[in-house]
C-alpha cells in the first residue's frame, strides 16, 4: 500500500490527507492511498485508533463480507471528501455546503449510536463498542475528530499547504503561526529549489 504519512495534527485532517495530492482549484484527488478496505484498516491502526490485534479481526470481516466492506470504504471516501470541502470552505470564510455537512452530521449519528458510558476506577468514561466485526469503526473515530475540531479553538489553527499539487491540511501550532507547508522536507525543499532555479534562471 502507499506510503501513509500524519503530519496534520488531527486525526481528521489526517485522514482528509490520504491521498498523494489535489490539484489546485479542482476537485480532483490525485493517487488515492484508500484504494480498498485493507487500506483503511492499516491506515486506522497506523493512526493510533485500533492494535495491529484489532485491525486483523477487521480485515478478516472484510474478507467474510465484501460487499459490507465495499460500501463502508465508499462512506469512508464520501467523508473524506465532504471534511476536505468543509474545511476548504472554512479557510475561505465561507459557509460550508449543507450537502456536505449532512455527510458529517449522518456519519456523527451513527458513530453517537456506538458510544457508552462506561464505568472506570475514578468514574465514569464514553468508550466505542468493542465489536470486532464493525466494519465502520474506523469512521465513528474519524467523525468524532472532525466535531471535536470543528467545535474547538483548534479551528483557528486550520491551514492548507502552500505546495503545488499538494492540498494537504494540517492545523498550524507554530509560534507565531508561520507554517507554509505541510512538510518542509517535501513541499517546503520542493518550493525552496523552485525558487532557487528561478532566481538561476533571471542571471
Amino acid at each position: 500500500m502507499a506510503e501513509m504519512k500524519f503530519i496534520a495534527g488531527s486525526v481528521c485532517l489526517d485522514f482528509v490527507n490520504t491521498v498523494g495530492a489535489r490539484v489546485t482549484g479542482r476537485d480532483i484527488v490525485l493517487r488515492d492511498k484508500l484504494k480498498d478496505y485493507p487500506d483503511l484498516a492499516t491506515w486506522s491502526r497506523l493512526a493510533g485508533l485500533f492494535t495491529a490485534r484489532e485491525v486483523r479481526c477487521l480485515e478478516r470481516a472484510a474478507e467474510s463480507h465484501p460487499a459490507r466492506a465495499a460500501a463502508t470504504l465508499a462512506r469512508a471516501l464520501r467523508l473524506r471528501e465532504a471534511l476536505f470541502r468543509i474545511s476548504k470552505s472554512l479557510l475561505g470564510r465561507s459557509a460550508p455546503d449543507e450537502s456536505d455537512v449532512d455527510v458529517l452530521r449522518n456519519e456523527l449519528s451513527i458513530a453517537k449510536a456506538h458510544e457508552r458510558l462506561v464505568r472506570t476506577k475514578t468514574g465514569f468514561a464514553w468508550a466505542w463498542d468493542q465489536s470486532d466485526h464493525a466494519l465502520d469503526a474506523p469512521l465513528w473515530r474519524v467523525s468524532q475528530s472532525a466535531a471535536d475540531l470543528l467545535t474547538s479553538a483548534d479551528l483557528g489553527k486550520l491551514r492548507q499547504c502552500g505546495g503545488d499539487e499538494c492540498g494537504w491540511m494540517f492545523l498550524d501550532t507554530s509560534r507565531n503561526r508561520s507554517r507554509r507547508w505541510c512538510d518542509m522536507k517535501d513541499c517546503g525543499n520542493r518550493a525552496k529549489v523552485r525558487r532557487f532555479r528561478r532566481r538561476e534562471g533571471h542571471r
